[in-house]
């Protein structure tokens, strides 16, 4: 890009600056502890503002008990607090619905990490604080620097005091402002001590605990660092949405490496801290899926949950990967993805695996070319109270299997051995063993090798009865039975765990094809709902639910085995799952009470409705929860195709009906205005001066009035017509007819329309009778014959003819018209299509032909146009009816 040439605004930039349109703006008091003067400062700003003239509401503030606080929220409307009624204590909590119904310009929320009373909507503060702003409403709230989720281990570290009340590290970069209110160590203390924080008592131990002057220190780093971090990001942001070139640093890419122990939680937030050091460095958290283990037990399972989901909390995004070999799994990701920092945990009970070189650390030390490895220790004090972790292990009877499975290659090598001199007996102990690891998979196996070594050793080696081994010789074939024993069965357990896993691999693409074409057969809306319940439930094993929108209010529409009402708080979930796009109920961070968790279902395009099941079945994470949340995208996706279609069929309605407006709008001006004037004319000039006028004259006049009133009664009549046929009013009055009569009364009715032009019939002698309403055909058979004088020249010939083939009569009508093109042919029979320069401009409104069609197709019979037929024009009208087997009894 040449030098002088404007820069260009980074398109990402501008699609977040779009997305903030209409969003409130967050201002953060932030401050080091309590007491630095968060809250007053935030007064002291909100007064300046309504001084201003600026709509600003007291949400909620905590003043506990200082004055100076107080005397700043006098003539300020503060809003009153919603009593919460929990286990018989109320407790008064910021009241979110009232907040949003006043709706004020700027609004304050003291507190930003405080945990809301169980009954909330939300479990945290902050979570209020983001519908607030979601809704348009600028919010001001305070915040000390230890409630920061990514520094918790830190402050624990360094006060000796565990932050329950967290914010995540992304609420805190999505504000719009940060204010730190900044005094010294000493100037906080002096406050302490004057009073002016804590009452004297209170004030003195902490004083002596959590406020010493070394805490406080570090806690005022911490608050400057974050805070200096944020602006910078706010600067970067700014700096690329104007399109300003900045020296900001792209190559560190950090991978975090979890497993279900206890330094999870902890590898993460310092995964978080890496990133901050790096310059806001990209990182990832994950987890290896081992298909050959035994899937993680369920406090595992958990911690790998809890800590993915922090991860998406602090700013991170996660990925769940597959593989047998956890280095290898974690090596190509890196490469693939140029990881540049791998973090890792070791804890205190591996130390073991690393003296013999097979610890994760020292593994990933040997495969990491040109990525630096970050291995975090277990602290004693960072591991918090567990309780005892049992061991995932197949049940007992699996191993009593593999024991009777010893036992009867036990009896079958005893048998052998008292009937043979020399046999090999440790290939039937070998058979035993495998068929433990096919059986019940690895560990039975090596279970069964271990007793198939002993009960080998003390029953067929010299000398028997006896652990002992009497033979050098015995000793090496007693190793390689049991090392080739452990290999086998090791090698067959681990054969049917991947078989297992595969199994279920395959049942769920198999559920998802199965679904697929469920989804795909749905007809409309309906059922794709009710196809999105059925496969919900039956992938969960649970009750499961699906809500549409109806006239603005979300409904439910199909439940699955049978669709149930929902309570209040379920529904109040559902709601907020389809207002806000994110999931709700139980396993959230909204109304997590409720025994429904609900997703909301989103296309491509649009959100089309919200699925729900119920909670208690259903592990989160599991792959159970994996197969319903992809049942729920197909889902989503057929809803909206179902909707489409809805829309595509409404609007190909509307744009029809339209047409038929215009087109009849255009035959009242037109086509039925000028027969009209014609009759009004004649019927003036015969009643004005009928006496001076010739009989010729007035013949001629009331002949005129004549065929114009029949040209008038053709028209009402085919608009008539055409009205039944939409509306499916046409009733069908069917007899044996012979068509001959019914041509011969249709060339009748036209006879004085034809002008100069030959109208010629060919009929056999003898014609097989149809089952039709002959009204309705001879209407058809005019339309048509009137169709083809219309675009004949004078003096042309019209061919009406009828023969019959094996199963039908054909009806065949020719003129000697300029024809049709042949891309118009498929189009000829649609309503109101007229071709261009008819020999009589005042014929028809384009729906003669459509008319035929649909009294043609009403009787079982088709209809058919082919052109040009002979030199380049004329068209033919082919009309094919089902003959009778036999002539019907009552007309022999």
């Amino acid at each position: 890009m040449p030098a002088d040439e404007p820069k260009r605004p980074d398109p990402e930039a501008l699609l977040a600056a779009a997305n903030k349109a209409g969003r409130g703006r967050l201002k953060v008091f932030l401050g080091m502890a309590p007491g630095v003067g968060k809250t007053y400062e935030m007064l002291r700003a909100a007064r300046r503002r309504k001084a201003e003239g600026k709509d600003v509401v007291v949400g909620l503030v905590e003043t506990h008990g200082r004055r100076e606080t107080e005397s700043l929220l006098r003539d300020m409307e503060v809003m009153p607090r919603r009593p919460i009624d929990h286990r018989g204590h109320v407790m008064m909590e910021f009241d979110l619905d009232a907040a949003l119904a006043r709706k004020p310009a700027l609004l304050l929320v003291d507190e930003y990490a405080h945990a809301n009373a169980p009954g909330s909507r939300h479990p945290k503060r902050w979570q209020d604080v983001e519908e607030l702003l979601a809704a348009g409403i600028d919010v001001w709230t305070t915040l000390n620097v230890q409630h920061l989720e990514s520094l918790v281990d830190v402050v624990q570290r360094i006060t000796g005091v565990r932050q329950r009340e967290t914010v995540p590290d992304s609420a805190l970069s999505r504000a719009d402002a940060i204010e730190v209110i900044d005094i010294t160590p000493d100037e906080l203390r002096e406050r302490m001590a004057a009073g002016k924080v804590y009452v004297p008592e209170t004030a003195r131990l902490a004083s002596e605990n959590f406020f010493k002057v070394e805490n406080l220190t570090a806690l005022r780093e911490l608050a400057l660092r974050r805070a200096a971090q944020t602006v910078d990001d706010q600067l970067v942001a700014a700096m690329r949405e104007k399109g300003v070139e900045g020296p900001w640093a792209a190559g560190e890419r950090i991978l975090v490496l979890i497993g279900g122990d206890a330094m999870s939680a902890g590898l993460v937030r310092t995964g978080r801290r890496l990133s901050d050091m790096m310059m806001d460095a990209p990182w990832t958290v994950t987890h290896v899926d081992r298909p050959d283990h035994a899937p993680p037990g369920p406090v595992a399972g958990a911690r790998v949950r809890d800590a993915l989901k922090l991860a998406e909390q602090l700013g991170g995004s996660t990925v769940v990967l597959t593989g047998s070999d956890i280095v290898a799994t974690v090596m190509a990701y890196a490469r693939r993805n140029n990881v540049t920092q791998i973090v890792i945990g070791k804890s205190a009970d591996s130390r073991w695996r690393e003296m013999l070189g097979q610890s994760l650390a020292a593994a990933l030390l040997r495969e990491a070319r040109g990525a630096a490895i970050h291995v975090v220790t277990e602290a004693a004090h960072e591991a918090a109270p567990e309780p005892p972790k049992p061991r995932a292990r197949p049940p007992w009877r699996a191993y009593f299997t593999g024991a009777a499975f010893v036992g009867v290659a036990t009896l079958c090598a005893w048998g052998l051995d008292v009937a043979f001199d020399s046999v090999d007996l440790g290939m039937i102990f070998l058979a035993a063993v495998l068929a433990a690891g096919v059986r019940h998979g690895l560990r039975p196996a090596l279970a069964a090798a271990t007793v198939a070594f002993l009960v080998y050793n003390y029953l067929f080696l010299e000398p028997r009865y006896s652990f002992q081994i009497g033979s050098p010789t015995d000793v090496l074939t007693l190793i390689v039975f049991w090392a080739v024993a452990l290999a086998a069965g090791g090698l067959a357990g681990r054969v049917r765990d991947q078989g297992q896993d595969a199994q279920r691999r395959a049942s769920a693409v198999s559920a998802l094809l199965a679904a697929s074409r469920i989804f795909s057969a749905a007809a409309d809306r309906g059922a794709t709902a009710r196809a999105i319940a059925d496969q919900a439930a039956a992938a969960a094993g649970a009750k499961a639910m699906v809500l549409l929108p109806r006239d603005g209010e979300l409904e439910p529409a199909a439940g699955a085995p049978t669709l149930e009402p929902l309570d209040a708080a379920p529904m109040a979930a559902a709601r907020w799952a389809w207002e806000k796009g994110e999931p709700a109920g139980f396993g959230t961070g909204t109304l997590p009470q409720t025994r429904w968790t609900f997703w909301p279902l989103d296309g491509v395009r649009s959100r089309a409705g919200v699925a729900g099941v119920e909670a208690g079945v259903m592990v989160a994470g599991s792959d159970t929860e994996r197969l319903v949340l992809a049942l729920l995208e197909q889902g989503a996706v057929a809803l909206e195709r179902a909707e489409l279609a809805t829309e595509a069929v409404e609007t190909e309605t509307l744009r029809r009906a339209d047409r038929f407006r215009s087109a009849l709008l255009n035959s009242i001006s037109h086509d039925l205005r000028t027969p009209l004037s014609t009759v009004l004319g004649a019927s003036s000039t015969l009643i004005d001066y009928g006496k001076t006028l010739t009989p010729a004259v007035r013949a001629d006049l009331t002949l005129s009035i004549r065929e114009e009133a029949e040209r008038l009664n053709r028209y009402v009549g085919n608009l008539l017509d055409m009205t039944r046929l939409e509306g499916g009013a046409l009733r069908l009055r069917t007899d044996w007819t012979d068509v001959r009569d019914v041509l011969g009364a249709a060339a009748d009715r036209v006879a004085r329309r034809l002008g100069g032009r030959a109208l010629t019939r060919d009929y056999p002698a003898e014609l097989s009778l149809v089952r039709v309403d002959g009204s309705l055909l001879e209407q058809a058979i005019v339309n048509i014959l009137e169709n083809a004088i219309a675009y004949s020249p004078a003096e042309a010939r019209i061919e009406m003819a009828a023969y019959e083939d094996r199963a039908n009569v054909v009806i065949s009508i020719e003129d000697e018209g300029r024809g049709i093109a042949t891309a118009e042919l498929e189009r000829v029979f649609e309503k109101f299509r007229r071709m261009e320069e008819p020999s009589d401009r005042n014929q028809g409104a384009g729906l003669g032909l459509s008319i035929a069609k649909g009294f043609i197709d009403a009787m079982g019979g088709r209809i058919a146009a082919a052109s040009p037929i002979h030199d380049g024009k004329g068209t033919r009208i082919l009309i094919s009816l089902p003959k009778a087997v036999a002539t019907p009894h009552h007309l022999l």
